[in-house]
């Protein structure tokens, strides 16, 4: 059965590395099939995972729009199809040409946000051709922004966990109790919440210690100041390139073993 993880946070604390990061953990821990779902416009997790960009579904999605409604002006004229194919076939055929497969893992980029238009009947034969192909896969790790328009359009299933990365500041924490408030207002379950800092120097000061009590999620952990992990970001490198003994490898391998046992 797959296993559904989401990452979350705001732009700049660092959310997009701590999603390749646990993903370098499934990896290592010998995950047979890993989808990568990046979720957040500036669809940059590929770059962390060595895995080229072929594509987003922003674009087929509205690719497809523009010629339903091209077939609507023209009085409801075929929209290209080829003969006996649904709407739902047409997505599934070209979402599934836009799968980048690597040597760890594959990975499907969402793309920009929606347009101008009617969506809803275009986002439903969606999320039935995103829940089928991640439906071939062991785990899906979604890189989703703080918003998490990918959750609330219910282009995804169950939520297994999902980790809120903020950097160790009242600010970070700030979007990071959002993300907690739009959680709720999601219609999918999500089974397990933890909370996740990033780029942490030294100790946690009391004081960021007693508003994160206030957040309502449990701190599974925290992601240490890791020049390593600096230097190959900035060298152009892969998650799959930084060593197992880097600190914040092993800080994600910890936290990741404790959120993810027995799965």
């Amino acid at each position: 059965m797959t296993k559904t993880i989401a990452v979350a946070g705001k732009g700049g604390v660092g959310k997009t590395t701590a999603t390749a990061l646990f993903i370098r953990y499934l990896v290592e821990q010998g995950a047979r099939a890993v989808l990568a779902v990046d979720a957040d416009p500036s669809s940059n997790l590929h770059m962390l995972l060595g895995v080229p960009l072929e594509g987003t579904v922003g674009d087929t999605r509205e690719e497809m729009l523009q010629e339903v409604q091209a077939s609507l002006v023209q009085g409801g004229a075929a929209m290209g199809l080829a003969a006996g194919m649904t709407k739902a076939d047409y997505l599934d055929y070209h979402i599934r040409t836009l799968i980048s497969e690597g040597d760890h893992v594959d990975l499907i980029a969402m793309g920009r946000p929606e347009g101008p238009g009617c969506y809803c009947a275009v986002n439903h034969n969606l999320r039935e051709v995103i829940d089928a192909v991640g439906g071939a896969y062991q785990y899906v790790v979604i890189d989703n922004e703080a918003g998490l328009e990918h959750l609330s359009r219910r282009t995804t299933r169950d939520v297994d966990a999902m980790f809120i990365v903020s950097d160790p500041t009242p600010r970070g924490l700030i979007t990071a109790e959002r993300v907690v408030e739009l959680r709720d207002e999601v219609a999918v379950n999500i089974k397990n919440t933890w909370l996740v800092l990033n780029r942490v120097v030294g100790a946690i000061p009391d004081s960021l210690l007693a508003r994160i009590e206030k957040i309502g999620v449990p701190l599974l952990g925290d992601i240490p100041y890791d020049e390593a992990l600096i230097a190959l970001e900035m060298e152009g490198g892969t998650i799959m390139d930084l060593p197992l003994d880097a600190p914040s490898y092993q800080a994600v391998a910890a936290m990741a073993g404790r959120a993810l046992k027995g799965g």
